[in-house]
């Protein structure tokens, strides 16, 4: 096991900034995800923490030791790639191998490290097969095989699900989370996919544009989301977000008026408002059925997803779609119109900046 901590690390190609300076501290066997969409930046810091590219500014610590220059052989991590990175003419004993054998460890320790590894990883029955003949779940357990035969004290994983169906994803999911319980290594985890990084992380660090823009507990990211990005990030199906003014503010009950003349009460802080614009913001599972609510429209779409299902509501010019969460057994009808409220205390609201403004107990 061993911790990181970045400090004020950057990286720059030529003129462009892919990763803006930056300060992370990774604690002592934690299992941390990086998520983001493509080219914010995450795949960059990885590779930085790995020795694959040199910052352009900052340091890199390993248990308090400064790598920033050191070599990425030295320094005690390893690393599974999206693309598994296999030698397709080596067989999987021989693929696990591979490390040991550069490393010069004789042949009889490598020949026991691969199957105790390969126990592990419910692989020993395949050590004589070419990895060329291997499914794709089985690949990536021979990746993560050849990671462990070093036995690092951080493994990187890039993507690693990425390559894989949707049945797999979730039984890969379950691997990881056993092995790191198992194993209480370091893991650094990149990932675009939300539903990996909730279920997997110890904590999140969400980026945009090369920026990390809040690190967190799951539960914390989603109930308490930094800013616009965040907000979007974090939820399946995201953030229902439409503009608003806010009409007026007594005892931390504020009143907000949509673009549709429509209102709607939010408990927030308004001290650090600059002025009345605010994104107002509502998670499906948080709208509720109400003849008299502010949010309405005309079903769109219905997505019956077994134990729950979602409404899509829309009317002709308007930009925004309202989508709700609804219990799976009731009925709906293409076209009819439904409308719903949230409770004040489940309304967030977003400067004009995109900060969140500090939401109040009810």
């Amino acid at each position: 096991m061993a911790s990181v901590d970045l400090r004020g690390v950057s990286k720059r190609f030529g003129a462009t900034e892919v990763l803006r300076p930056s300060n992370l501290s990774v604690e002592d066997g934690e299992f941390l995800v990086i998520m983001g969409p493509s080219g914010c930046g995450k795949s960059t810091l990885l590779r930085l923490i790995a020795g694959l590219e040199t910052p352009s500014s900052g340091r890199i610590m390993i248990d308090d030791r400064d790598v920033t220059d050191v070599a990425a052989a030295q320094r005690g991590l390893a690393m599974v790639f999206q693309s598994y990175a296999l030698y397709p003419h080596l067989t999987v004993a021989e693929n696990i191998a591979f490390p040991l054998r550069v490393a010069g460890v004789p042949k009889p320790e490598r020949q026991e490290r691969v199957a105790a590894v390969a126990k592990q990883l419910e692989l020993s029955e395949l050590l004589s097969r070419k990895s060329a003949a291997l499914s794709g779940g089985q690949r990536q357990r021979v990746s993560i095989a050849r990671a462990l035969i070093k036995e690092p004290g951080i493994i990187l994983l890039d993507e690693p699900l990425s390559n894989l169906d949707a049945e797999l994803r979730v039984r890969m999911r379950h691997e990881f989370a056993r092995l790191h319980a198992r194993l209480g290594a370091t893991m650094i985890y990149v990932t675009h996919d939300q539903l990996e990084a909730m279920t997997l992380a110890n904590r999140i660090v969400v980026m945009s544009d090369g920026r990390i823009e809040q690190i967190g507990a799951p539960i914390e990211l989603y109930e308490r989301p930094a800013n616009l990005v965040v907000a979007r990030a974090i939820g399946a199906p995201g953030m229902n977000l439409l503009r608003g003014t806010i009409e007026g503010a007594e005892g931390g009950a504020a009143t907000i008026r949509l673009g549709d003349g429509q209102r709607i009460a939010a408990r927030a802080d308004l001290s650090t408002l600059g002025d009345r614009s605010v994104t107002v913001g509502v998670r499906p599972e948080d709208l509720e059925p109400d003849a008299g609510g502010p949010f309405s429209g005309r079903v769109e779409l219905f997505e019956r997803l077994g134990p729950m299902s979602f409404v899509h509501l829309g009317d002709p010019g308007k930009a925004s779609t309202i989508v709700a969460r609804l219990p799976s057994e009731q009925r709906v009808t293409l076209g009819e119109t439904m409308t719903f409220a949230a409770p004040p205390s489940a309304v967030f609201l977003f400067d004009a900046e995109g900060t969140a403004l500090p939401r109040l107990s009810p």
